[in-house]
């Protein structure tokens, strides 16, 4: 089964291509009411922690370093991305964030960290095509996360 991965601020309109629309900042949006957020899920536990947000503060300066340290959080936070994988593997998921910044923002941090977790497929996974946000597709496998 083939699967999208979409990044998109959360202050654009639900579009009917989204897929499961999945918002990965800590903090709700301003300005934003939840119903028209139109949310799969509110995955609030995968956004940087508080200490790694305020120290990025969106400086493009800080980026590289904000997703080495982002991408160690990752690693040691399994159960919520295990949860994003498994949504991964229903269909296509768009990554929301309320940034401003469309290039230096966790969510592309995030689907960077997913793309670059994908293994070549082997027994246990799940296989499917990410989209960058340039359009261009790539085949990815994920491998199956050790229950918690």
């Amino acid at each position: 089964m083939a699967f999208d991965i979409a990044v998109k601020r959360v202050y654009e309109a639900p579009g009917k291509d989204d897929g499961q629309r999945v918002l990965v900042d800590r903090i709700w949006p301003r300005g934003v009411a939840k119903k028209d957020a139109a949310l799969a899920l509110w995955l609030k536990e995968i956004a940087p922690s508080d200490e790694l947000r305020k120290w990025f503060g969106h400086e493009p300066a800080r980026w590289a370093e904000f997703q080495k340290r982002y991408r160690g959080e990752l690693d040691g936070n399994e159960k919520a991305v295990a949860q994003l994988r498994a949504l991964l593997g229903d269909g296509k998921v768009t990554l929301l964030y309320g940034a401003h910044d469309e290039a230096h923002n966790n969510a592309v941090a995030l689907a960077g960290y997913l793309r670059a977790h994908a293994y070549h497929r082997g027994a246990g996974g799940t296989e499917g095509g990410a989209k960058d946000r340039g359009g261009g597709e790539s085949r990815v496998y994920f491998p199956p996360t050790a229950p918690s």
